[in-house]
């Protein structure tokens, strides 16, 4: 249920971090073969069965159980435990290789919406996240919770999170005691076939030989600085802490892959030439 306040503290995010999207993952993953993400279903499943200890969260993980580790993850993100590695190394298996295709996509969503927002106002935002989520003031209806289920926001506003993986559901919400204070909305955003198809192509071999060079998160940190970004941003785009965004970019300055500007307070980080010839001339190539 939303208050006058909570509809100005609306939040549009790419992502709720790689906890999030791995849990989204495995939920997609459990399904039957088929549709858009048949070609990287099937490459993960592969992987998956190499690692019994992996595959087993396939069909013994519940719902409750995947968004527990959310929780976990967004309080205690230091916190090292069987379960949150080896949701880490599904991330790294089923999201990380595809993550910069992914967040260009996720990203464009934001913004479109963002721009309807600021166009149309916040309600007409509500209004079209998806076609079963029901819009009818002050309450937005999401199908498929818990029945009888209400959250009420409280002022707090609300995160809205698009997801290439619920495919099945309209959305998912995660109240404010799985996040820490700020509830969630995470909301079916589907592409169509063609732009499917291209976000799980294989990833090609240079994308793998960069990642063993310097680490599949500096990776990923060097596919984003195509696009010259502030620390915050870097952080958000990756799922990271903006001190683990921070401690990588230093990495990178310091090797000649990026270079960093101060415009006041802000630092602003953009790849060089090395950091262009090291992503082979092209930053799609399994990135952004």
């Amino acid at each position: 249920m939303f208050t006058g306040r909570d509809l100005v503290r609306l939040r549009m995010k790419i992502s709720l971090g790689p906890a999030a999207e791995t849990v989204f993952a495995l939920r997609d993953l459990r399904r039957a073969g088929g549709g858009a993400h048949e070609g990287w279903r099937e490459r993960v499943h592969n992987r998956l069965r190499a690692d019994p200890a992996l595959a087993r969260l396939l069909p013994r993980s519940s719902d409750d159980d995947l968004l527990h580790h959310v929780d976990r993850s967004r309080r205690a993100p230091k916190k090292d435990t069987s379960s949150s590695s080896d949701l880490l190394e599904i991330w790294r298996i089923a999201i990380a290789p595809y993550w910069g295709r992914m967040f260009t996509y996720l990203d464009a969503e934001c913004d479109a919406r963002g721009r309807a927002a600021l166009t149309e106002g916040v309600e007409s935002l509500l209004s079209t996240l998806h076609p079963r989520i029901r819009w009818d003031p002050p309450v937005l209806d999401v199908p498929g919770g818990p029945a009888g289920e209400e959250i009420r926001l409280d002022g707090n506003g609300l995160v809205l999170s698009p997801s290439l993986f619920l495919v099945t559901r309209p959305g998912v919400v995660l109240g404010a005691e799985r996040l820490s204070g700020r509830p969630a909305l995470v909301f079916a955003a589907p592409p169509d076939r063609a732009i499917s198809e291209r976000i799980w192509q294989a990833p090609q071999h240079s994308g793998r030989a960069l990642a063993a060079l310097v680490g599949m998160t500096r990776a990923a940190a060097l596919r984003v600085l195509t696009d010259t970004c502030t620390t915050g941003q870097l952080a958000e785009r990756l799922g990271i802490s903006c001190a683990g965004a921070s401690q990588h970019t230093a990495v990178l300055r310091q090797n000649g892959l990026i270079t960093t500007r101060r415009v006041r307070n802000t630092a602003l980080h953009t790849v060089t030439p090395l950091g262009a010839a090291l992503l082979g001339g092209n930053p799609l190539d399994g990135g952004r």
